[in-house]
């Protein structure tokens, strides 16, 4: 019986989610305009919520001084400062910049996870989870082809 419960709950819970009107950000284009700004990896990841593969990602190796900003607007994201190595396959930082991120839930098979996107254009980033090292505890785990680095 619980068990039943817990998956109309859910259920509920996620069509909730997909019902609630979409948020405005200050870069909103349409889907042509996106796929001719993004290559295609990029736009899955970016606009569609997909993964990359761990490990995949050239980023995730990167150690020099710098800034990773969003793929999609351009906006400053995360300083290499605050890189770490999570051992998952996927770039993470423990503290993104100051009014860089927004989240929101993230309902899947999973259970519930916390989105990470862009708080200008809404571009889908990642998630963050509560095993990360200190002084935050959070592990912020990004896709890298949201990403782009530029070296101080």
């Amino acid at each position: 019986m619980h068990r039943r419960r817990f998956v109309i709950s859910a259920t509920a819970a996620a069509a909730a989610l997909t019902l609630a009107p979409a948020r405005a950000f200050e870069i909103e284009l349409s889907e042509a305009a996106w796929r001719k700004r993004l290559t295609p990896a990029q736009y899955r990841v970016l606009r569609e919520a997909d993964t990359e593969r761990p490990f995949s990602s050239p980023l995730n190796d990167e150690k020099r001084a710098g800034t990773f900003f969003c793929a999609g607007c351009d906006l400053p994201l995360f300083s290499s400062e605050t890189k770490y190595d999570s051992g998952t396959g996927w770039p993470s930082f423990w503290q993104p910049l100051p009014d860089a991120v927004a989240t929101r839930a993230d309902w899947g098979l999973l259970g519930r996870r916390t989105e990470v996107h862009c708080r200008r254009c809404g571009g889908h980033l990642g998630h963050v989870f509560n095993d990360g090292p200190k002084p935050t505890g959070k592990r912020y785990c990004m896709n890298g082809l949201a990403l782009v680095f530029r070296p101080a």
